[in-house]
C-alpha cells in the first residue's frame, strides 16, 4: 500500500490548494509532502493542473511532476546499470523518457522490429560478413533513408531514439545504436566502439574484425584507418579505441552528447540533472562526441 491510499481525494485537493500560499516555508513543506507520496500522485497532479487557472500553481505542479518523474528515472537507470545494462534498447528508452516521460518502451521496440524485418527479408545468413554488412547498409541507408544529421548535429533530439526513428536523422552514436540493435537481432556480432570524437561499430568474431562508420552510410574500414585517425588526433592508441564497449558506456556517451547539446542551446537548468544521470553510469574512460 502506498501513502496515497491513506489520503482521500479531498485531502489531496486541500494539500495541492496550499501550493497557492505566498509563504515559501509552507509551499516547501507541501511540496515535500507531495514528493513523499511518490509517482502514484502524478496522474492526480496532472488532473489538478488542468483544472487550475492559477499560473503559479500550474508552474509548481509542473515542477513537482518533473521532479517525481526525474527521481523515478534515476532509480530505473541505477537498476538498469546494476543489472549489467543488458538491454541496450531499455537504456536508450530511459534516456528518452528524460525528455518524453510518457514514451512506452514497447513503442521503440515495435519500430526497431520493423527495421529488423526489412533487413531480414534481404539478409543471407551464409553470406560473407562484409556482404552481410553491405546488405544491412543498403536497407538502413538506402531503402529506409537513415542518415547523418549534419544540419543539426548538436540537437538534443539526436540523443532521443524516438526522434531519430521518426526523423531518420541522427548523430554517430544514435545511428550506431539503431544499427547495432538491428544487427544483433540478425545474430551479427556487431558492437559499439568508443572512439574519441566519433562513435563507430566493429564486426568482431574470432579472427575476423573490421569497422563500420554508421555516420557515413555504413562505410567499412580497417584497423589501419583507426591507427591513422588516432595519430591525427595526436593521441596514444588505447585498446578501447579498437574493441567493443559496454551498453552502459554507450548510454553514458549518449547522455554526454545530450549535455553538450543543452549547453550549446543555453539550457543550463538541465545540465545538473543530466550530470546526475551520467554520474549513475560513471565511467571516466568514456569519451565525448
Amino acid at each position: 500500500m502506498n501513502e496515497t491510499d491513506n489520503l482521500s481525494n479531498k485531502e489531496l485537493k486541500a494539500l495541492i490548494s496550499l501550493l497557492e500560499d505566498d509563504d515559501t516555508e509552507v509551499v516547501n513543506h507541501v511540496e515535500g509532502k507531495i514528493k513523499s507520496l511518490g509517482t502514484h500522485i502524478i496522474p492526480y497532479l496532472e488532473f489538478e493542473w488542468e483544472g487550475s487557472f492559477n499560473p503559479t500553481v500550474q508552474k509548481r505542479i509542473e515542477e513537482l511532476v518533473h521532479s517525481l518523474q526525474f527521481e523515478s528515472l534515476k532509480e530505473k537507470l541505477q537498476t538498469w546499470k546494476d543489472n549489467g545494462g543488458e538491454d541496450l534498447l531499455e537504456g536508450m528508452w530511459l534516456v528518452n523518457t528524460y525528455q518524453y516521460p510518457d514514451l512506452e518502451y514497447a513503442d521503440l521496440k515495435k519500430q526497431l522490429e520493423q527495421i529488423y524485418y526489412e533487413a531480414w527479408l534481404e539478409f543471407k545468413a551464409d553470406a560473407h560478413p562484409v556482404d552481410q554488412v553491405k546488405v544491412l547498409n543498403s536497407v538502413i541507408f538506402n531503402k529506409l533513408k537513415f542518415g547523418a544529421n549534419t544540419k543539426n548535429f548538436h540537437s538534443p533530439g539526436n540523443s532521443m531514439m524516438s526522434v531519430v526513428l521518426q526523423t531518420k536523422k541522427g548523430n554517430p552514436i544514435s545511428l550506431c545504436i539503431i544499427y547495432a540493435l538491428v544487427a544483433q537481432k540478425l545474430k551479427l556480432p556487431i558492437y559499439g566502439v568508443n572512439l574519441p570524437n566519433l562513435f563507430i561499430l566493429t564486426y568482431k568474431q574470432g579472427e575476423t574484425q573490421f569497422y563500420i562508420n554508421a555516420f557515413n552510410r555504413g562505410l567499412i574500414f580497417t584497423r589501419k584507418e583507426i591507427d591513422d585517425y588516432v595519430a591525427n588526433l595526436k593521441l596514444t592508441p588505447k585498446d578501447r579505441y579498437y574493441e567493443p564497449c559496454t551498453n552502459v558506456d554507450m548510454v553514458a556517451r549518449v547522455l554526454r552528447n545530450l549535455s553538450i547539446a543543452h549547453e550549446k542551446l543555453g539550457n543550463t537548468e538541465k545540465l545538473e540533472e543530466i550530470k546526475s544521470l551520467i554520474d549513475i553510469l560513471a565511467n571516466p574512460a568514456a569519451e565525448m562526441e
